[in-house]
């Protein structure tokens, strides 16, 4: 796991919007995006949109483009490899 996506994960314990996640972290939107987009794959954070209490499926060809509108939160598989490194 890279320092990005650790410290993505750090941030994910609670449901949080992308801006909040931006302003947080010294990434660029591809750096961010690219990062939360691996760490979904791996099954380590979930979507939630269009709100944070809803869940949304991943789908990767629209990912890209909204990125940036919805809520993260790390999954419990997320936290187990965020806390065991």
């Amino acid at each position: 796991m890279s320092d990005n996506e650790f410290d993505i994960l750090d941030e994910l314990y609670f449901v949080t919007a992308y801006p909040d996640l931006k302003s947080t972290l010294s990434l660029t939107d591809d750096e961010l995006c690219a990062a939360l987009q691996y760490l979904i794959k791996q099954g380590y954070v979930k979507i939630h949109y269009p709100d944070r209490d809803t869940e949304h499926e991943f789908d990767e060809d629209v990912f890209g483009k909204q990125c940036h509108a919805y809520f993260f939160l790390a999954t419990k598989a997320g936290l187990i490899v965020h806390n065991s490194i």
